[in-house]
C-alpha cells in the first residue's frame, strides 16, 4: 500500500511539470481561435510568466519548480493526509480518459526543454527578459508566411512539428521509446 502511495505521490509530482511548462496544445491554445500579432504573443508570454514565478523574483528557477510541485500535490490531495491515493488521482484526472499522457502532452521534459532553451546566460534561471525572447522566436519560428500573425493553423502546425522533433529527441535518449521511455503511465484506479 505504501509503495502504491509513493507511486501515485511521485506521479503527481511528476505532473507538476505540466504546471510549471505551460507548453500550449492543440487542445489549449492560450491564444484561442484567432490570429493573433507578435504584440499579443508577447502580452500572452508576460502572463504566462507573472504565473510560473511563484515566488514573484523575477526569475524562473529551481525555486518556483519547487513551488508547482508542492502547489500540484496539495491540489491532488483533497483530504490532506499527506499522501495521494488512487481514488484523489483518478478523480484529478476524471474526464481525461483517452487523452494523451498529460505529462508529455502538457509538458513534462518538452517544456523543461524549452525552459532550457529559453535560458540564454544558461545560469540555471530564466528572466523575464529571456522568457520573452524566446517566445518571439517562437513566434517567427512559427510565422511561416512572415506576415507578422498567427494563424491558429500556423500555430497547429508548428506545436505539430515542435511535438515530432522533442519525440525523436526523446526516444534517442530513452532508447527508442519515445516521449514515454522512462514515464510509465499511472496505475489504474481501482
Amino acid at each position: 500500500m505504501k509503495k502504491a502511495i509513493l507511486g501515485l505521490s511521485l506521479a503527481a509530482i511528476g505532473l507538476a511539470g505540466a504546471a510549471y511548462a505551460q507548453m500550449p496544445t492543440d487542445r489549449t491554445d492560450p491564444m484561442g481561435d484567432k490570429t493573433v500579432t507578435k504584440a499579443e504573443m508577447q502580452a500572452k508570454s508576460g502572463e504566462m510568466f507573472a504565473k510560473m514565478d511563484a515566488n514573484k523574483d523575477g526569475k524562473l528557477d529551481a525555486a518556483d519548480r519547487t513551488a508547482h510541485k508542492s502547489q500540484m500535490f496539495e491540489k491532488l490531495d483533497t483530504d490532506k493526509n499527506g499522501a495521494v491515493s488512487k481514488e484523489e488521482f483518478a478523480a484529478a484526472h476524471k474526464g481525461h480518459e483517452g487523452q494523451k499522457d498529460m505529462r508529455v502532452e502538457r509538458g513534462g521534459r518538452g517544456g523543461k526543454m524549452m525552459l532550457h532553451m529559453a535560458d540564454a546566460n544558461k545560469d540555471g534561471a530564466i528572466s523575464r527578459d529571456e522568457f520573452t525572447a524566446a517566445h518571439a522566436r517562437m513566434f517567427d519560428a512559427a510565422d511561416t508566411d512572415k506576415d507578422g500573425k498567427l494563424t491558429p493553423a500556423e500555430r497547429k502546425a508548428h506545436h505539430g512539428k515542435m511535438r515530432g522533433m522533442m519525440g525523436k529527441q526523446s526516444g534517442q535518449r530513452s532508447g527508442g521509446h519515445g516521449m514515454h521511455g522512462d514515464m510509465p503511465p499511472p496505475p489504474p484506479a481501482n
